[in-house]
């Protein structure tokens, strides 16, 4: 091959996708997460009932037990996707996806229904992890930034129908369809990356599977206390989220008896933070991610702890009005950290961008289900456990994100 041929070659390769198509893609591919979550809050007494689950706080495990498959699978497919390729590792990931949604589907017990959602967890974290790793081989930055936040933005929009969708569902059949729609949108993703989506790491960048090598590496990622710091933010941030998703169900219809209009008051939280969302992918080109984020998590613990003061003062449960401001706030500010801090993670990480997009997926993923499951045993009906978890997690948040930002600026001056 002439090397005029071969320059053509990697050209090919390394080709970009019309930037709206781009974001379309990978933010359905990435939505997987949210909607195998979402969809089914509406469906917990329903699952509940068909799997003989009598005490609620064990429904919280359907989400967490996704969330535990995916701290496996995250480790597994970050240095999976530098060794064989970001779009192969992205394939695998979403066939594994299908198989542990056929499994949920099908299963006649919580024991065989939660195996199928941790592997469901184990497979989207290909797409996950790899399409983080496929962006950041395209884009450095405030452009990565930029990218991530109109792919997070989609992300965190799926909450607005994704519960509407399961409760749809559950009007013509039965929960179990859920899951077949999961599946269709799963085979659309994988199909539509297959046919347009070039590989984007090249060969000759590509970090064969070496167990000596991959110990190295993890201990260069490890040593960055950067990216570790901003990895537990993560973790906080996320962990709040798992126990707003792990209690929503409850606190909608046993606390405030919304009855069937649950899924229109969830959505109406994340409205704030879909909008702040797509607003970032431009305010971060003017005013930087780290002055993003202080003022998301200020705006988040500030936030976060009326919350807490209105709920102690209404006996845990706060009129319905003021709840729902409180919270259209809180969650505005999702939308700004998770689409910065990933991309302030991610910046150091160069060839290792798989491997790192594993350890800072994979651990946050972690700390998010220990302090959303111990926080989560102190729910009792009311708003307090909620809101003194955001603001404990909130102030965790901070100090990580200024020591994380502290120790990026003495490593660069050295």
């Amino acid at each position: 091959m002439s090397l005029l041929n071969s320059q053509q070659t990697i050209e090919t390769q390394v080709k970009r996708l019309p930037e709206r198509e781009l974001v379309a893609l990978f933010a359905l591919m990435m939505s997987l997460t949210a909607l195998s979550m979402d969809a089914m809050l509406p469906a917990f007494p329903n699952i509940a009932e068909s799997l003989a689950i009598v005490d609620y706080q064990k429904t919280q495990w359907i989400v967490s037990a996704m969330i535990l498959g995916m701290v496996f699978g995250e480790i597994l497919f970050g240095p999976l996707s530098d060794a064989i390729g970001r779009k192969k590792s992205i394939l695998l990931g979403i066939s594994i996806y299908i198989i542990g949604s056929v499994v949920a589907l099908s299963a006649s017990s919580i024991e065989v229904f939660l195996l199928g959602r941790m592997i469901q967890g184990f497979g989207v974290a290909g797409p996950k992890i790899a399409s983080r790793a496929l962006i950041r081989d395209m884009y450095k930055g405030a452009a990565m930034a930029r990218i991530m936040s109109f792919v997070m933005m989609v992300f965190i929009l799926v909450p607005l129908l994704a519960p509407s969708v399961g409760q749809l569902v559950l009007k013509v059949a039965d929960w179990r369809w859920i899951f077949a729609l999961l599946i269709a949108q799963a085979a659309i993703a994988g199909g539509w990356l297959l046919l347009r989506q070039p590989e984007t790491l090249l060969k000759e960048n590509r970090i064969p599977l070496n167990r000596k090598r991959l110990i190295a590496d993890v201990r260069v990622i490890w040593r960055r206390r950067d990216v570790m710091a901003f990895t537990v933010l993560l973790g906080c941030i996320f962990g709040g989220l798992m126990l707003h998703i792990s209690t929503a169900q409850s606190i909608f219809q046993d606390v405030y008896n919304t009855g069937d209009r649950f899924p229109l008051f969830f959505a109406m939280l994340a409205i704030g933070s879909s909008i702040i969302n797509f607003s970032n992918g431009k305010i971060v080109l003017r005013v930087g991610m780290l002055r993003c984020v202080i003022g998301a998590l200020s705006v988040l613990l500030s936030t976060a702890f009326i919350l807490l003061i209105a709920a102690l003062f209404f006996d845990g449960v706060p009129p319905f009005a003021l709840f729902m401001g409180l919270g259209m706030v809180m969650f505005s500010c999702f939308g700004m950290v998770f689409g910065n801090v990933n991309a302030m993670a991610m910046e150091p990480l160069g060839k290792t961008a798989g491997l790192g997009a594993s350890l800072i997926s994979s651990l946050s993923s972690m700390i998010a289900i220990v302090l959303s499951t111990i926080a989560g045993q102190f729910y009792n009906f009311t708003v307090i456990p909620l809101a003194s978890g955001f603001v404990i997690f909130s102030i965790i948040a901070l100090v990580m994100l200024w020591y994380g930002y502290n120790y990026s600026q003495r490593y660069a001056e050295e």
